[in-house]
This record gives C-alpha cells, sequence and structure tokens, in this order.
C-alpha cells in the first residue's frame, strides 16, 4: 500500500500525487473570455428606458426584449452546447464567437423592432452558448495531467462568468452614457473580434470527440444521461434550490430600496450587486477546496451560510438607515459567496466522469438553474405583496433551509447505498 496522503472526496478516498499545474495565463483566459461572453446577455437591462424612447415601445412592454434575450437563452442549452460533445471545441469555439459578433452588429443596427428582437434573441442563443461552451471546454482540459485540478479550472472560468454577470450592467451604463445604447452593443462587438485572436491561439487543442452520432440522437441522448447520472440529479435540485434562493432575493430587493425611507435610484439598487464581488473568490476557492477532495464539507458549508445570509438581510427595515444598510451589505457577501461555492462544487462533481459528455452535462445541470430562477423570480415578488420584506426572507429561509435538507438526505442515502 502507498503511504502517500489521501484526501476525502464525497465518501471515498485518493492519493494526493504530484502533477503538472495549467498556465495562470490559460486560467486567466477562460475567465475573461467567459466574463465577456456571459456579459452580452446582460448588457440591456440598465438601457431599456433609452431603447424604449428611441423605438417608441411603451416601458411596460420593453421588458421582452429581456425576454427575446432569455429565450435565446433556453435555446442555447438545449441546442448549441451540446454540440461541443460532437465536433471539435476549439473550431466550434471560434464559430460561435464570430457568430455572437454579427448578432451584437445586428442589435447596433436595428432599425425596426423585429431586427431588434431577432438581434437580442441571438445574443442571448450565442452569448449563452459561448459561456456554457467555455466552461465545458474547461471541464474537458482538465483531464489527464491536469486532472487533479479539475476544480480550480472550473472555478477560475466560474468566477469569470460570475464577474461578468455583475459588470455587465455596470460596464453597459457607463459606456451608454458616452455613446449610447447602440454603442455598448458596438464596442462588445469588437471586443468579442478582439477574444477569438487568444482563444484561437492559445486555448488547448484537444482530442477529437469521440460522440459520433447525428443531432437528432445527441439531443436524445441528453435524457439518457439524466436517467443515469445520480449526482447530475443530485446536484441539479441543490441548483435549483439554491438559484431560486438568489432571484427571490434579488428580485424583490427593489421593492424596499426604491420605496421611503430609502428612496434610492435604480443604479444606485442597481450597485449593491457589487457588493456580490467576494463570490467571485469564492468560486476559486471553492473549486481548490473540491480538488483536495473537500467537496462534501465544502457543500454542507455553503449551505448552511446560505440560510444564514438571511438574517442579516431581514434587517433591511431596521429603525438605523446605517444599521439595515450594512446588514444588507453582509447579507449579500454571505448569500453570494455560498452560492457561488455551491455552483462551482456541483459542476466540478457533475463534470467528474463523463469528460466526452461535458456539453450536454453543462446543458442539463443549467436547465436546473433556469427553472430555479424563474420560480425564484415569480414566488419572490408574490411574497413581498403579501407580506413585506420579511415574507420575502422568511420564503427566502424557508428555500435554503430546504436546499440544507435536501443535501443532508441526500448524503445519507449514499453512505446508505
Amino acid at each position: 500500500m502507498s503511504n502517500l496522503p489521501s484526501a476525502e472526496v464525497g465518501d471515498t478516498l485518493v492519493p494526493k500525487m504530484p502533477t503538472a499545474t495549467l498556465p495562470s495565463s490559460l486560467l486567466t483566459l477562460f475567465a475573461v473570455a467567459s466574463g465577456l461572453s456571459v456579459a452580452n446577455v446582460y448588457y440591456a437591462q440598465p438601457l431599456l428606458d433609452a431603447i424604449a424612447r428611441e423605438f417608441g415601445v411603451a416601458e411596460a412592454a420593453i421588458g421582452s426584449v429581456v425576454t427575446a434575450t432569455q429565450i435565446g437563452c433556453a435555446l442555447a442549452l438545449v441546442s448549441l452546447v451540446p454540440l461541443g460533445d460532437r465536433f471539435d471545441r476549439r473550431r466550434l469555439m471560434v464559430i460561435q464567437l464570430l457568430a455572437l459578433v454579427g448578432a451584437l452588429l445586428l442589435v447596433a443596427s436595428a432599425r425596426s423592432t423585429p431586427m431588434l428582437y431577432a438581434g437580442m434573441l441571438a445574443v442571448g442563443l450565442l452569448g449563452t452558448a459561448m459561456t456554457q461552451g467555455l466552461i465545458a471546454y474547461a471541464a474537458s482540459t482538465a483531464h489527464g495531467a491536469f486532472a487533479h485540478e479539475q476544480g480550480r479550472i472550473v472555478g477560475a472560468a466560474q468566477s469569470g462568468v460570475f464577474m461578468g454577470l455583475l459588470g455587465a450592467r455596470v460596464l453597459s451604463g457607463a459606456i451608454a452614457d458616452v455613446a449610447g445604447w447602440r454603442g455598448v452593443y458596438l464596442a462588445s462587438a469588437v471586443l468579442m473580434l478582439v477574444l477569438a485572436i487568444p482563444l484561437w491561439r492559445r486555448l488547448p487543442v484537444l482530442p477529437a470527440p469521440r460522440v459520433d452520432i447525428g443531432y437528432a440522437r445527441l439531443l436524445a441522448s441528453m435524457l439518457t444521461l439524466l436517467r443515469e447520472e445520480r449526482v447530475l440529479r443530485q446536484r441539479g435540485m441543490l441548483a435549483l434550490l439554491m438559484f431560486a434562493t438568489l432571484n427571490i432575493f434579488w428580485s424583490a430587493l427593489v421593492l424596499p430600496l426604491s420605496a421611503p425611507p430609502f428612496s434610492f435610484p435604480h443604479t444606485l439598487i442597481g450597485a449593491f450587486g457589487l457588493v456580490g464581488i467576494v463570490g467571485a473568490l469564492a468560486s476559486t476557492r471553492a473549486g481548490q477546496w473540491v480538488d483536495r477532495g473537500f467537496s462534501q464539507r465544502t457543500t454542507s458549508i455553503a449551505s448552511i451560510v446560505l440560510l444564514m445570509a438571511w438574517w442579516p438581510l431581514s434587517y433591511l427595515q431596521a429603525p438605523s438607515a446605517l444599521a439595515s444598510l450594512a446588514a444588507l451589505v453582509l447579507g449579500i457577501v454571505l448569500l453570494d459567496a455560498a452560492a457561488q461555492a455551491l455552483h462551482v462544487t456541483n459542476q466540478s462533481l457533475i463534470l467528474r466522469n463523463r469528460p466526452q459528455a461535458a456539453g450536454r452535462l453543462i446543458a442539463l445541470y443549467m436547465l436546473f438553474y433556469a427553472i430555479g430562477s424563474g420560480l425564484g423570480a415569480s414566488v419572490s415578488t408574490i411574497a413581498y405583496a403579501w407580506g413585506g420584506w420579511q415574507a420575502v426572507c422568511l420564503l427566502g429561509a424557508g428555500v435554503s433551509l430546504l436546499a440544507l435538507l435536501l443535501f443532508v438526505m441526500q448524503r445519507r442515502h449514499t453512505h446508505a447505498a
């Protein structure tokens, strides 16, 4: 028997072996590319009033621009993201990037409402395909000589996604103030075109895909994966509850902050999202913990912190405005850090055993995310209308507690099996 030190992976022990390390420059490229790709999906949110004025769309209906983008996101998960398991990922990535540049230019040059909506749908479709394709690419890179640091690699890419989500609204607002809303999409098209060069030169050439089946069978095989992969089902349900919790909070936050005694403008309310930048650090650390074999421990701690975050958040309407805002900031830090730690841990575990199916696994996992996000957003405002901010906090804490109990039950089931 070897006397090498061991680390826990779930409920098993594996030896730690000295192996190669993926260059930091490549990790940075994955993070930057992921962040810039996902940002395209969210640029429109602070620009809706300007777009509504130019196209003569009623403010009550302009939210359909975001809806068109989200429809594109959903279509990408079930139609484009799985293609990475069938075709060369590097070539597919560059093709999708160039198509995304075309979609951004279509939005920037739109002269009619149908043209605008078509462009937004294409941006959602291709931006999501790029983002999730990069996560799958990172996971596929983390095999062979780099198998020991899959969590670190996936965590780096996911931290880029999180930074892109947070920075998109701020960046688009800043560019729009100088160059108008069309300038935002023109600038992004240039950025994505420039990004194509390092992606083509630096992304590692991966082994040829071993999935040699037609497109229809490729998509149908996702149902087989869902049935066969217990870890995917378990982690997918945790993701559904976790993203529901996040959207319960973020969807309702604007309501108390825009009302007295705060009466904050929307720009300031959106800036609270930047507090969650700590979550990007949590993404990186969580990936490293998974590599060391502490996936179950990381999940336990993150699930508890997710629940605890609702305690300071419940003090938002305390008598002291300063104390209320301090509690809000603390709650956001805890909530986002816990969610990102869970997210990276989930992805690292579901991608561990089937690198040849990384695209389909990511697509299936993100469908759980989409369902959870939609449910959280829909019940959040209902809770606020019924019982105010305290009802929102009770709902969020309840869903967080359900996620914790689900994980405890899953772990007991794994031990019993």
